[in-house]
């Protein structure tokens, strides 16, 4: 069975005092994982609570580029790419970059990635990640049906290239996510241009994935949330959770800025947070933030017509009504939210290359916000082991909005004690 509907018809919880607490489950954390889980629960008949210490949907999952595409299913650490890596960990303007510090959290985080850089894993990790991927756009063309505000589109997704290298990147891309039925075509350079004209300069070539889509990010967050509470979710933005009460290995109750609430079971879908939040459960969630940046700019002229990955500057284009999102860069920080000008600039640089971007362009919005990294780039989805009525899932990396649904999915099963649509074991929490 595909798309949100439910796993099965009937679902017995797992409860340990449903005689006294208010609710089946309480999510803690109202970004899309948070919201998908909202949904994908409460139309299954649990009794949910959303909460989120801002307003809804204006986390990471705003400056999301939209895009929802299985051919991008891979983990942020590959095999062969440590020496780049090492090359862009210093350099404020590449894709990837670690601004100097003691951190010894950040340490071995970047140990654990720099040993997850290998063949085997890598191939496990993509297995997992397109599944839940693929699974996941299914879900999402069912949900525009109900909400068509959240502006689904499928026009597919173009890799240009301008280089050799960013060539042959392309296409290894496009031969491992073949062995998971992602298909997709290289194009010369006039076969890119007829696809795209809005593309300048000296384009090599690309890869064009025609069954990638894209949605608005906050759009699908409230359409998740409206779905949740149609079935009955109650949501509460601006409440923070502030302790925690365990007994016997178990959350009995949680305190807030707005009182205490109790639940048989939780979910903890707090992205960025998760580590610090872990810290206060005692468990070790080793998410770093990965701050991104998304710039809204004026339609160009021309302007692209179809999301595009611009390879060698790691740029998201994405097309939007009267706009366009420029997003990219990870600066590997621990709740650093400041604006790196030097950043920003590069991404309009990097764009310009390929787009007819001006030389001082309108820029309606910056945005910059924490993706939550685990080291080897694969979300935790899992019940934790050490607190029996707690469920984790967190750690998508640039992921979230394309694999919500699919978390959804495998987090409900968790928490329903169902059957598991997908196999769990790349997400499981004990790995870490």
């Amino acid at each position: 069975m595909v798309g949100l509907k439910p796993a099965r018809k009937s679902v017995k919880l797992l409860t340990m005092t449903s005689q006294t607490n208010n609710f089946d489950v309480i999510i803690i954390g109202g970004g899309v994982v948070g919201a998908a889980s909202a949904y994908e629960l409460s139309t299954r008949g649990a009794k949910v609570l959303v909460l989120d210490k801002g307003d809804m949907g204006y986390g990471c999952s705003y400056g999301n580029a939209g895009w929802l595409t299985p051919c991008f299913a891979m983990p942020l650490p590959m095999p062969g790419q440590f020496l780049k890596a090492l090359g862009w960990l210093m350099d404020p303007e590449s894709p990837l970059y670690i601004k100097p510090a003691f951190d010894p959290l950040l340490a071995r985080w970047l140990l654990r990635f720099t040993l997850s850089m290998n063949k085997k894993l890598m191939l496990q990790s993509v297995a997992a990640l397109t599944e839940i991927s693929k699974f996941s756009l299914t879900a999402y063309a069912e949900l525009a049906v109900k909400f068509p505000q959240i502006q689904f589109q499928r026009k597919g997704l173009l890799m240009a290239t301008k280089t050799q290298a960013g060539m042959e990147a392309a296409l290894e891309e496009m031969e491992l996510v073949a062995r998971h039925s992602i298909p997709g075509r290289r194009l010369n350079s006039d076969e890119v241009k007829k696809l795209e004209p809005a593309l300048i300069g000296d384009i090599l070539g690309g890869v064009y994935f025609p069954e990638e889509a894209h949605a608005e990010p906050l759009q699908v967050v409230k359409a998740f949330l409206q779905g949740a509470q149609a079935a009955g979710a109650q949501l509460r933005p601006g409440v923070e959770v502030q302790d925690y009460k365990i007994e016997g290995g178990s959350i009995r109750e949680i305190s807030t800025s707005a009182g205490n609430f109790r639940a048989d079971q939780y979910l903890l879908a707090t992205g960025s947070w998760s580590t610090a939040i872990g810290k206060t459960l005692k468990l070790n969630i080793p998410v770093m933030g990965g701050k991104g940046y998304a710039l809204i700019l004026p339609p160009l002229e021309p302007s692209p017509k179809i999301p595009l990955m611009l390879v060698e500057k790691k740029i998201a284009v994405t097309p939007r009504t009267d706009s366009l999102r420029l997003a990219g860069t990870l600066e590997l920080v621990n709740q650093d939210f400041s604006i790196t000008e030097k950043r920003v600039q590069a991404i309009l640089r990097g764009a310009r290359e390929f787009l007819a971007v001006p030389s001082t362009p309108e820029i309606r919005e910056t945005w910059r916000g924490l993706r939550p990294c685990t080291p080897d780039g694969v979300p935790v989805i899992d019940r934790s082991q050490k607190i029996q009525n707690l469920v984790i899932a967190t750690g998508h990396q640039m992921l979230g909005l394309q694999s919500a649904p699919g978390s959804a999915r495998l987090a409900a099963d968790i928490l329903l004690n169902t059957m598991p649509s997908f196999d769990p074991f790349s997400f499981r929490a004990e790995r870490f």
